[in-house]
Order: structure tokens, then C-alpha cells, then sequence
């Protein structure tokens, strides 16, 4: 089979691409496993070090670099937006609530995609707002799977605590009730990503009047299913 794309340059980083694949390799190891020239192969390697393609391990030798991570990183939201869209429409559709995919960045949970109602403002999250962690169903969603020391930093300052994150994590979903915000309430569920880690979370969201104080009894088990959807569906498509 032949992989040249005609574009002899980039066929020649990939064959370096390739080889580092493998692990780190030296200037000569590099020249053996691509059957480069040695000039070609380091020109090439130091290229793609300036664009942090690759990088260089304590020892020298040449890894991949942290730009593919990076790429890596907007790929997948990518794809999860895509595959998310739907599922919030008909979880809002189904509920009749505002819908919601948070992410974590740091010490905010960010809204990254929204279904929302048609009318019922006051209960609105704009997608792009950046919201505390310590408060909410989705923060307790977002915290509740972490490392240990991670979730103990977490719960300072917290609105909830240890054992209600326990709590979430035996039943798979979270609510809160005037947590964040007074007179709205929500629910929660995760979405994970390769090896079961929570990469975000999907919550629908609504005055406490429709939701009751009790809100995962009207809507955990469709917003669950949903999370569901979106985990399987980010499954088959990596």
C-alpha cells in the first residue's frame, strides 16, 4: 500500500511521527526506524520541536510532543459537543427543563452547550458561563470521581460535603436545591471518557417550583440516561 500523499515534506514528518509512536528515540534510532537521511531527519525533528510536535526527554532523545495532547484535548470536545447537541435537545424535550454539558477548567465548571427552554429566563446559563465548584449538581458531578487529595482540596469552601459526594457516587447522580443559586434547582449526571474518567457532566436545570426540593425523583433517571447516551456514543466514535 502506498502512503505517500505526494507531498513529499509531510509524508517524511509523519514517517518521524511514526517512529516516535513508539517511544523516545535518538537522532540515529529516528534515521533507522524512517529510513531517513540523517540531515533530513533531524531538520525534520527540530521543525516540529519549534511547533512542539515533538520534544526532547531529560536525556535528549526525541518524544511527542505536548501540542498533539493539546489537539488531542480539542478533538474530543469537539466530538463530545457534536454527539452532545442531540441528547440535550431531547433531554429538554423530555423534561421540559433547560439542559446543560459542563466541563471542568481548573477551579470553574464551564457551560460548553446548552438545550434551552423557550421562555423561563431566570433559570438560563448562557453557554460559556464559568461557574464556581462549590456549589451546584454539576460541581458535585465533576468532583465526586476525583483523585482523593484532588476532591478533599475540592470540598474547601464546598456548599457540600465528603459524604454527600459519597452519596452521589453509590447512586450515579447529584441534585441541588437553592445550592447555587437561590430558587433553582438541578440534576445531575456523569459522562465519562476512555478509561471511565468523568470528563463532563449533563444537567437539566429549573426553578424550584417545577423541580421540587426533591428533583431527583422527577428527572435523575432521564437526565442518567442521557449521560449514558453521550458516554456510549463518545465510545463508539474514538
Amino acid at each position: 500500500m502506498d502512503n505517500s500523499s505526494g507531498v513529499g515534506v509531510l509524508d517524511k514528518a509523519v514517517l518521524v511521527l511514526n517512529a516516535l509512536e513508539a517511544g523516545p528515540a535518538s537522532l540515529a534510532q529516528l534515521v533507522q526506524a524512517t529510513g531517513l537521511a540523517r540531515p533530513t531527519a533531524h531538520r525534520l525533528a527540530v521543525a516540529l520541536e519549534h511547533h512542539r510536535i515533538v520534544t526532547r526527554d531529560t536525556q535528549g532523545r526525541f518524544v511527542l510532543g505536548p501540542r498533539l495532547s493539546e489537539l488531542s484535548t480539542a478533538a474530543g470536545e469537539d466530538r463530545l459537543l457534536a454527539v452532545a447537541a442531540p441528547v440535550l435537545t431531547q433531554l429538554r424535550d423530555l423534561t421540559g427543563e433547560s439542559a446543560q454539558l459542563y466541563r471542568r477548567q481548573g477551579d470553574e465548571r464551564v457551560c460548553v452547550a446548552a438545550a434551552e427552554r423557550a421562555s423561563g429566563l431566570r433559570d438560563t446559563v448562557p453557554v460559556g458561563s464559568a461557574l464556581p465548584m462549590t456549589a451546584g449538581s454539576a460541581a458535585q458531578i465533576l468532583l465526586a470521581w476525583e483523585e482523593p487529595d484532588r476532591l478533599h482540596r475540592g470540598l474547601r469552601g464546598a456548599k457540600f460535603t465528603a459524604a454527600t459526594l459519597a452519596s452521589v457516587r453509590r447512586r450515579g447522580w447529584a441534585h441541588s436545591v437553592g445550592e447555587r443559586e437561590q430558587g433553582v434547582a438541578s440534576v445531575s449526571a456523569p459522562i465519562r471518557g476512555s478509561g471511565g474518567k468523568v470528563i463532563a457532566a449533563v444537567s437539566v436545570s429549573g426553578p424550584i417550583e417545577r423541580l421540587t426540593r426533591a428533583p431527583g425523583r422527577l428527572h435523575a433517571v432521564p437526565v442518567m440516561a442521557a449521560a449514558e447516551r453521550i458516554t456510549e456514543s463518545m465510545r463508539r466514535s474514538s
